[in-house]
C-alpha cells in the first residue's frame, strides 16, 4: 500500500508541477493528462467508472464543480480517507481542477443495477423520501436538489443513480456522524442528521435499484432555487421557511 501511494503521489505531483508554473492563468488542458490519471483509475476503475466491489465510487461524468469540491475537501481535511488526504495534500487548486475536468469528460457505460435485497415496503419508503422528502420534518426531497431525474445539476450537484447501496449508506452515515463535512452551511450534513438509519437504508435501497438511462447527464439548471442553503454551491440560498 505504501509503495502504491508513493507511486501515485509521484505521478500526481509531476502533473501538478506543470500547473504550478502558470498560477495566474486559467486552468487549461494539460498534455498527457490521461497517463497521469492512470494513478487514479488504479482505485476508481477504468475511466473512473468505479470498481466491482462498490467501495470506490464512480467519478466519471460527474459535474466538474462537484469533483473539484470533493478533491479540495480531501486535500483540506473536510473528507477523511488517509490515502486521498495524503495524495492530494500538496496539490494546487488549478491542478485539482484539471483532475476534475478530466473525469467530468469521461462517459463510460453504467452496469445494470443490483436489486436491493429488501421488501417492497422498504423500497416504497425510499421512493417517497427521494421524490417527496419529509416536509413536516424539514427534509427536502432528493429530487429537489439533485434534479427530477436524479441526474445531478451543473455545476456542482452529483447524480444519485448508478451508485451501490453500500456506498450511499456509507456516505450518508459519514455525514450523519460528522465524519464527512462540506463547506458551511453543510446542507447534506444537516439532512443526513435528520434521517434515521432506517430511512437512509430505504433511500439507498431504492436509489441503487434504479436503472441508469442511456442519456444520463447533469441537467443545466434547477427549475426552482435550492430548498436549503449549501456552502458547496456558491450563491445558493434557502427559500423562506426552508430548513437550514
Amino acid at each position: 500500500m505504501k509503495k502504491l501511494a508513493a507511486a501515485v503521489l509521484g505521478t500526481l505531483i509531476t502533473g501538478g508541477a506543470a500547473m504550478a508554473q502558470t498560477p495566474a492563468e486559467k486552468p487549461r488542458a494539460v498534455p498527457g493528462m490521461a497517463e497521469r490519471m492512470a494513478a487514479c483509475i488504479a482505485c476508481h476503475g477504468k475511466e473512473g467508472r468505479a470498481t466491482a466491489d462498490g467501495y470506490y465510487p464512480r467519478i466519471a461524468g460527474k459535474p466538474e464543480g462537484y469533483l473539484l469540491n470533493q478533491l479540495q475537501s480531501f486535500r483540506d481535511g473536510r473528507r477523511r480517507y488517509p490515502m486521498m488526504n495524503y495524495l492530494l495534500g500538496h496539490l494546487s487548486d488549478d491542478y485539482l481542477q484539471q483532475i476534475a475536468l478530466f473525469f467530468a469528460d469521461q462517459h463510460p457505460p453504467y452496469p445494470p443495477p443490483v436489486p436491493a435485497d429488501v421488501g417492497a415496503t422498504v423500497l416504497e419508503r425510499g421512493r417517497l423520501l427521494v421524490s417527496q422528502g419529509k416536509p413536516a420534518q424539514g427534509i427536502p426531497a432528493c429530487a429537489s436538489c439533485h434534479g427530477a431525474g436524479l441526474t445531478g445539476v451543473q455545476p456542482a450537484i452529483p447524480g444519485l443513480l448508478g451508485l451501490p447501496r453500500d456506498y450511499i449508506n456509507a456516505q450518508l452515515g459519514a455525514w450523519r456522524n460528522g465524519e464527512r463535512t462540506a463547506r458551511a452551511p453543510d446542507c447534506m450534513g444537516e439532512i443526513a442528521k435528520a434521517l434515521s438509519p432506517e430511512e437512509i437504508n430505504a433511500a439507498s435501497s431504492w436509489l441503487s435499484s434504479q436503472p441508469v438511462p442511456a442519456d444520463y447527464a447533469p441537467q443545466g439548471v434547477l427549475p426552482k432555487p435550492l430548498p436549503v442553503a449549501c456552502g458547496s454551491m456558491p450563491g445558493s440560498s434557502a427559500s423562506p421557511g426552508a430548513t437550514r
